[in-house]
């Protein structure tokens, strides 16, 4: 893609979802319906086509790092059962029943290339999933099977796709052969993560520079894919097992490190999700050319049979793995709760497709071995992007308001407060304890005043989570805790005033003024985070 198109796709996508945050849909709605209207705009360049070699290698490792290291390892390895019958399970029953629908519904495809399409709309997308989660405020349980499955399924469906594709182009591929293809993938990809995951975390506690910290750290997820990719196994896995364990261990590495690998990594994730979804709408033009006889409403009932089958064998799988293993495992039953038929029908509801889809379709080959036309391909093509648009919108609206009306209770604010409460003041107690082993040694001798601030700051990081439960100011509406971080606030900001004026009648240079304002920036974001 040239350079200037490229610059203004991302930063396109980023002015729209910007501008979306203030709109009542989810902002990657937003961004795909823009892109629709904006891939019929005259002058809008053919370069904007889904380049798969270029996505699956270059954009799926730091989406699936991102979303990978913001998981939780704990959360997911409780929800195992479910995130496994979703992600390997379910994808493969969807990929099956897509293409044997289609195969009885469009007159002359074969089952193989079938099961191509099939394979391509099965997995739903780890950004989709996580955008809307992050949106509408699901259950702690609900979002964790959502992000864990979509971190996973990936892995089975382009496993999946290679069988299909394999018998498609005529390579003579077996059941059995794909069975062991799929293993060497999975326990491979698995395998290349845990060889990998212990090694970058020993690299990365042990650099003490943060620019080459987060150097390794921009460098990971694509190490993780490739070495697993070379090896002739699942790169997408590897680099989920790497992000979970690197996320779990993130609290040994270096604090300035976590700082600002934290903003990176959340600057690229908004860049590359808001071009991801942008380019989902820009290939609409792409998709509609060379429909031939396939063009109007035949394609038209193509796009809404397949639709409904997405969503319907969402549903007839769903249901099943949430409640059979309940019924024949008394152990389940006693250590789950009872799922009810509301939280099923949501994660149900909750399948959105994506580009990984749509990158998958696009890398679907022009001909077979015998140098024909790979059977339906444009047809193919425009199959996966209706069901991913249909998905986008349709689910993605109506989620909101579904969650809503089924009265789904979501995350407690109050009670999330009240656990991040007890929680510091277990912890501002051993401080306090270690505090007053330390100044009983001699060599930690401090004065009076310095160690008195020392044992307020524990004070006031102990009382910050309870402030946010006072009452509020009458005259303002803050609470006690707002009110203290606007003050802070306004204070370091005179006396931000005061270093520019003293650079500025250059009784400072540029070079301290820097240091000065670094070091009330680190004031700025302590006292933030200290009430947030």
């Amino acid at each position: 893609m040239p350079v200037l198109p490229l610059l203004l796709l991302v930063a396109g996508s980023a002015a729209v979802a910007g501008a979306a945050r203030r709109a009542p849909v989810p902002a990657p709605l937003v961004l795909v319906a823009v892109g629709l209207v904006v891939s019929f705009v005259p002058g809008v360049p053919a370069s904007y086509e889904l380049d798969p070699h270029v996505f699956l290698p270059l954009l799926l490792p730091p989406l699936l790092y991102t979303a990978a290291i913001d998981s939780s390892y704990l959360g997911l390895r409780a929800a195992l059962r479910p995130v496994a019958l979703l992600s390997v399970g379910y994808v493969l029953f969807a990929a099956l029943a897509v293409g044997w629908v289609a195969h009885l519904l469009v007159p002359g495809l074969p089952l193989t290339a079938a099961l191509v399409l099939g394979a391509v709309v099965a997995p739903p997308d780890a950004v989709a999933a996580t955008a809307v989660a992050r949106r509408v405020g699901l259950p702690s349980r609900v979002t964790t099977i959502l992000q864990g499955e979509s971190l996973l399924n990936d892995a089975t469906a382009i496993t999946a796709y290679r069988v299909a594709l394999a018998a498609a182009v005529g390579e003579g591929a077996t059941w059995a052969g794909g069975i062991g293809e799929f293993a060497v993938a999975a326990l491979g990809g698995i395998a290349a993560g845990l060889l990998l995951m212990v090694p970058l975390h020993w690299l990365r506690i042990r650099l003490k520079e943060p620019l080459l910290q987060n150097t390794l750290s921009l460098l990971i997820p694509f190490v993780a894919y490739g070495f697993a990719e070379w090896v002739h196994a699942s790169g997408v896995l590897a680099v989920v097992v790497v992000g979970l364990y690197l996320g779990h261990r993130n609290w040994q590495v270096d604090f300035a490190t976590r700082l600002q690998e934290a903003a990176v990594w959340r600057m690229i994730a908004f860049l590359l999700e808001s071009s991801v979804f942008a380019l989902i709408g820009l290939q609409l033009k792409v998709v509609l050319e060379g429909l031939g006889e396939h063009e109007g409403a035949r394609a038209a009932w193509y796009a809404v049979v397949v639709f409904l089958v997405v969503v319907a064998s969402r549903f007839l799988w769903v249901y099943p793995s949430a409640f059979v293993p309940r019924l024949l495992s008394a152990r389940i039953r006693e250590r789950e709760e009872n799922p009810g038929w509301k939280r099923p029908f949501v994660v149900a509801w909750a399948g959105m497709r994506g580009v990984v889809s749509l990158a998958i379709a696009f890398s679907i080959p022009v001909t077979v071995h015998g140098g024909e036309p790979f059977p339906e391909r444009n047809l193919l093509l425009f199959l996966t992007f209706t069901t991913v648009i249909g998905t986008l919108v349709l689910q993605g609206v109506t989620l909101p308001p579904l969650i809503r009306l089924l009265g789904l209770p979501g995350r407690d604010p109050q009670a999330e407060t009240l656990a991040e409460a007890n929680a510091q003041a277990q912890a501002s107690l051993a401080a306090e304890q270690r505090l007053e082993e330390l100044l009983a040694d001699e060599r930690n001798a401090l004065p009076p005043p310095l160690a008195d601030r020392l044992r307020m700051v524990l004070e006031r990081r102990r009382n910050a989570v309870w402030e946010r439960l006072g009452t509020a100011n009458p005259v303002t509406g803050e609470s006690v805790d707002d009110t203290y971080r606007r003050l802070a606030r306004a204070l370091i900001g005179a006396e931000r005033a005061v270093f520019v004026e003293l650079r500025d009648a250059r009784y400072i240079d540029d070079e301290m003024l820097r240091t000065l304002l670094r070091r009330l920036d680190l004031e700025e974001a302590a006292a933030y985070r200290e009430t947030v």
